[in-house]
């Protein structure tokens, strides 16, 4: 079944190309951004982050390995066929599935337990932002006065949806602070999610020569199945470690279980395949700019769903964490050569 057919399956082929492309990046990043609203309604029912990344990679498991499959087999009706593997390939695969999928889906679901969805998806927001300045400290890239401007505006933004959530941290990490004094679960929990975005970002610097090699699809099955069964493994290893303490399930109600499922094909599989396609139909620049929906989506179904307040300083943080990331991509673009002078024309001074 190819991606066109399914599509139309989904019946937006009456849409045109530009309208499916842009429908599917924003549904897509709302889809996305429903992970953060479906874990937090998990850990109101008695579950840990261990138990729901668990979860929800232990139902995506067999649709990563379909799309693994599926993208092998699209590549042996393709010219030249699928490349076979090296055993550094293999490892480069595996290094990536760790950092990109296993330790950022990790360190986010931790830190979701004590801080807001929507400062979850402020800090998230920061790729970009990690990936220009891990470049310029490894890779000895120079950093443009416009890109600086969009750093800091996309961190001052972060700044004031953080101080929303410090002046509301017995609203928001109450719910599961285990423990600990509410401004400093903020803390914690800024610093997890801090962490799952840099993860994420060191995987988006080292995915760029093997995507070219294998494909995107390609790269994401094989990724995230290895994945998934390092986070089956590690939800097994702490349960049995803590004697049940964390990572149980058995207490869970049937609307844990539902919700887990929808993470792992609602905000998990079909978000990847969305924006893939967005990408496909409308270039990587304008999906990505479509999907700038998602933190705003944030905003409403977490006060909709999780009661989370809303404040000025979490509206316009935002505002300014999409307006640094949009100064950031149109600062890196290259800069467009001048037109060749016509033929007799003087060169230009």
């Amino acid at each position: 079944m190819s991606l066109t057919s399914i599509a139309d399956r989904l019946s937006l082929s009456h849409l045109g190309p530009r309208g499916q492309g842009l429908a599917m990046a924003a549904l897509g990043a709302i889809a996305f951004s429903g992970k953060a609203i479906v874990a937090k309604l998990m850990y109101k029912m008695g579950a840990d982050a261990f138990a729901v990344v668990g979860l929800r990679m232990a139902l995506a498991f067999p649709m990563f390995l379909w799309l693994a499959w599926w993208s092998v087999r699209a590549a042996e009706g393709a010219t030249p066929g699928p490349e076979r593997l090296t055993t550094r390939q293999w490892w480069q695969i595996a290094g990536l599935g760790f950092t990109g999928y296993y330790l950022a889906s990790t360190l986010d679901f931790l830190g979701l337990q004590y801080i807001s969805a929507s400062l979850e998806r402020a800090i998230l927001y920061l790729n970009p932002t990690m990936v220009l300045i891990l470049s310029a400290l490894w890779l000895g890239q120079r950093i443009r006065p416009g890109q600086l401007a969009g750093v800091g505006l996309a961190y001052g933004g972060v700044a004031l949806v953080w101080f929303h959530d410090w002046d509301a941290a017995h609203m928001v990490s109450a719910q599961s602070s285990h423990g600990l004094q509410a401004h400093s679960a903020i803390l914690l929990g800024s610093l997890l999610v801090l962490g799952s975005a840099l993860s994420y970002a060191i995987y988006l610097m080292g995915s760029g020569e093997i995507v070219q090699r294998l494909g995107s699809l390609r790269l994401v099955g094989y990724a995230s199945c290895f994945a998934c069964v390092l986070c089956v493994l590690q939800w097994v290893v702490v349960h049995a470690v803590t004697d049940g303490r964390l990572g149980g399930v058995a207490h869970l109600p049937w609307q844990a279980w539902a919700l887990s499922a929808l993470n792992a094909v609602a905000c998990t599989v079909l978000p990847v395949w969305l924006l893939m396609r967005a990408v496909q139909l409308l270039g990587a620049s304008v999906a990505s700019q479509v999907g700038m929906v998602g933190p705003l989506s944030t905003i409403w179904m977490a006060a909709w769903w999780l009661n989370e307040p809303v404040g000025p300083r979490l509206i316009l943080g935002t505002a300014a964490v999409l307006a640094g990331i949009v100064v950031l991509t149109r600062a890196s673009r290259p800069p467009v050569p001048a037109p060749a002078p016509a033929s007799g024309s003087p060169p230009a001074r």
